[in-house]
């Protein structure tokens, strides 16, 4: 049986599930609980009986939700404000089942074309269902999800396998780094699965075959491709109606872009670090890659408009200040309602590539996606496993990485936010890590905001803050094994902005490094992280001075109430 530290994989299961059972019973053992204000800690004890008990912070947070100073509001996180996924329906729409089109479920033959077809002719025929029924099929090219409303269904992961024999290099060509050097952009770009729409795909593809090395958001390669269709009055973090100069294209239902630039003396960077005297000390001038991903771009869909006044899906992720030169604009035609579902994507096995060099092995992206979703997916033996670039309000639910080894088993990047990823599991690598490779975990950067991970266990990794400064990030009841490090050059700045929460955390391998992060993240709460220590990569806190953080529960997270701190949140009245 595969190891990892003292406790093996069987081990770290069991201990999760038990933890788990014993939380959701009330019954898990005594303890203490600890609140914190300021950057210091004091000591409150479990409730009657040795129970668990509420949390104080929590109770704090509850009495101001879209404000708090630590620990952000991502109940709306996830594909429609946080709605249930759609379910599956039959004899509604169209459907079409990729045998129809040729496609092989004994391995023999390219199925890709076949499939491809398939999610054509639903697209053009306004959305509907794609069906992979169950056996293995060899696909040596992408599977491109490029219409809204359309649904790629297998028979289950368990039953329907997608065996990939080409990586992204082979498909489409080498794609250098924007910033420069000898790396591969595949190492965190791109997917074998890839839900992007079919202009903004076709655009980004085009220049990496031009050698061209794009922006990959939504406002094209050269992040000019937009329009603004009004400006917007100041407005507070947590709004959910903004004063708007002209609603004349305006409408409910529409999507739009948010954007932010940030001023000369980067008064909108030190906002997302938390303000204050320790930002406002740091020098921002030289951090070129961090200076690249502003302006802040934020998508989000309007659900009513009165007048000049205009209500969004989710509440504001920042204060709006007439300085950062705020309007809403158009965007990339999007892709939304698009999911794919039920099916194991396994690619060839080879060894992993050498750090930053990735061939493009790589399992599912989304990419300008906004109300998009994955359900009981498995990748296996992919250099890069789920990832979000670039996308928006997606839910990843049930989903594993599993097989040799990745480099970015998940990760969320270039202004990606407002996703949820939830059940998620990364296995233990099948086989030893070569020489000069990197393991991540689970990866947020890019100024990317209000993402939450739930419910995970995480057999290798850790929690990867790739600096680029994301904010306003959660990560809550999550069993991991802590042996993967973060990356981020410093160019791009910070680890962490402000309102980082960790919530209910059990750390098997006691190491410390990205757990508890009271001494490294800004305006961020600990709340019911395992006792640790430090040890490998050890980080020091970006910012001086009174980092203003919160510390609770430590040592006790079976001692956490609520266990699931988007869970909670989520159940909070709409």
């Amino acid at each position: 049986m595969a190891t990892m530290g003292n406790i093996s994989r069987r081990g770290l299961l069991g201990s999760a599930v038990a933890v788990a059972a014993a939380a959701a019973t009330g019954a898990a053992g005594g303890g203490t609980a600890f609140a914190a204000g300021g950057d210091t800690a004091t000591r409150a004890t479990a409730g009657a009986g040795g129970r668990p008990r509420t949390s104080p912070l929590w109770r704090e947070f509850t009495a101001a939700p879209f404000t708090h100073p630590q620990i952000p509001f991502i109940g709306r996180a996830g594909y429609r404000g946080g709605s249930d996924l759609p379910r599956h329906r039959t004899g509604h729409g169209f459907t079409a089942n990729v045998l129809h089109y040729g496609a092989k479920p004994d391995n023999s033959a390219d199925a890709a074309p076949a499939i491809n077809r398939a999610i054509a002719a639903a697209g053009e025929r306004g959305g509907g269902t794609v069906l992979i029924p169950e056996g293995t099929y060899r696909i040596d090219d992408i599977i491109r999800i490029g219409h809204s409303d359309v649904v790629v269904r297998g028979a289950g992961s368990d039953r329907t396998t997608l065996h990939a024999t080409r990586n992204l290099t082979e498909l489409i060509g080498v794609y250098g780094s924007r910033y420069g050097g000898d790396k591969s952009s595949w190492s965190w770009a791109g997917g074998l699965i890839w839900l992007c729409p079919e202009g903004r795909w076709a655009s980004l593809t085009d220049a990496i075959k031009a050698k061209d090395w794009p922006f990959e958001g939504w406002t094209g390669n050269k992040r000019d491709e937009w329009r603004t269709l009004t400006t917007v009055a100041p407005a507070r973090l947590g709004d959910r109606t903004i004063t708007v100069d002209d609603t004349r294209e305006l409408k409910r239902g529409a999507l739009v872009l948010l954007r932010l630039a940030d001023d000369s003396a980067h008064t909108l960077l030190e906002h997302m670090a938390g303000g204050g005297p320790g930002p406002e000390a740091y020098y921002w001038d030289d951090k070129t890659k961090l200076t690249s991903y502003v302006p802040y771009e934020w998508p989000v869909r309007i659900t009513a408009v009165h007048g000049r006044r205009v209500t969004l899906e989710r509440p504001l992720p920042l204060d709006i200040r007439p300085e950062w030169d705020p309007r809403l604009t158009t965007l990339a035609a999007p892709l939304t309602g698009s999911g794919v579902e039920g099916l194991t994507l396994e690619a060839v096995e080879t060894p992993q590539s050498q750090h930053l060099l990735d061939q493009g092995y790589n399992g599912v992206a989304f990419q300008c996606a906004y109300d998009c979703w994955a359900d009981d997916i498995t990748v296996r033996h992919v250099d890069n496993g789920f990832g979000l670039i670039g996308a928006s309000a997606c839910t990843l639910r049930r989903t594993k990485v599993a097989g040799r080894g990745s480099h970015h088993p998940y990760y969320c990047r270039e202004g990606s936010h407002d996703n949820l990823i939830e059940d998620f599991t990364i296995e233990q690598r099948t086989v030893p890590a070569p020489a000069g490779t990197q393991l991540h975990g689970i990866n947020v950067e890019g100024l990317s905001s209000y993402n939450v991970w739930s419910r995970g266990v995480m057999e290798m990794g850790t929690f990867d803050s790739h600096r680029g400064m994301p904010f306003a990030n959660v990560r809550t009841d999550i069993t991991v094994n802590n042996n993967g490090r973060h990356g981020g050059d410093a160019s791009a700045g910070p680890l962490f902005g402000a309102r980082f929460t960790h919530w209910n955390i059990r750390v098997t391998n006691g190491r410390a490094g990205l757990m508890r992060i009271d001494g490294l993240a800004p305006c961020s709460a600990s709340v019911g992280v395992s006792e640790v220590t430090e040890f490998d990569q050890i980080d020091v806190p970006d910012f001086t001075g009174d980092l203003h953080t919160r510390l609770e529960a430590y040592g006790t997270p079976e001692a956490v109430r609520p266990q699931n701190l988007h869970d909670a949140q989520r159940a909070l009245p709409r």
